[in-house]
């Protein structure tokens, strides 16, 4: 049984290093996934702050 499709090639420890790579994205498409993430990071913060916040108000505690 197989687990994970490597080709024998790579199991001997030799790698084809002659196919081209791709070129790297452009800056600014990089840029913007950078922000993206960091702004998909914030809002799950925030979203769970006001659950923590909402749980300790339903417990009884006082945010002032």
């Amino acid at each position: 049984m197989t687990l994970f499709a490597i080709p024998s090639a790579v199991k001997r420890g030799f790698v084809d290093m002659t196919t081209p790579k791709k070129p790297p994205q452009p800056l600014w498409r990089r840029l913007l996934w950078m922000l993206v993430l960091w702004g998909a990071s914030v809002l799950t913060l925030g979203v769970v702050a006001m659950l923590f916040r909402l749980l300790m108000t339903a417990a009884g505690l006082k945010t002032h």
